[in-house]
């Protein structure tokens, strides 16, 4: 490896201007981006005020429903895989028992949920 050239460019002071240079390029960046920053910021909207907020419904506060519902069956085809632009839409009925259809405890649930499986 020719080491003249790093050598010379040492010895002349070539670093002595360099670094500064190199310093006042970065200063220069970093004050053109908070600028940009600047713009940016004074064109979007600001933020809501806390009276201008939305506040609860007349009722009060809404709360999750849990019900039962019946699974509808899937019909058999003697040929194919049904897709599922043929299936039904999502019509399910309520169910007439309160309890939930799976309570087996023993059973993992679906995949990766810890249990040995059903």
């Amino acid at each position: 490896m020719n080491t003249t050239y790093w050598e010379s460019a040492a010895s002349s002071g070539a670093g002595v201007y360099l670094f500064p240079l190199v310093g006042l390029i970065v200063v220069g960046v970093l004050i053109a981006a908070f600028l940009r920053e600047r713009r940016v910021r004074a064109r979007q909207t600001r933020t809501p005020l806390p009276e201008e907020h939305p506040g609860l419904p007349e009722g009060g506060p809404v709360f999750e429903a849990r019900e039962n519902r019946e699974p509808e069956e899937v019909p058999r085809q003697e040929h194919g895989r049904l897709t599922p632009h043929q299936l039904k839409g999502h019509s399910t009925r309520r169910s007439t028992s309160e309890e939930p259809r799976d309570t087996n405890e023993d059973s993992g649930g679906g995949f990766g949920s810890g249990g040995l499986g059903g």
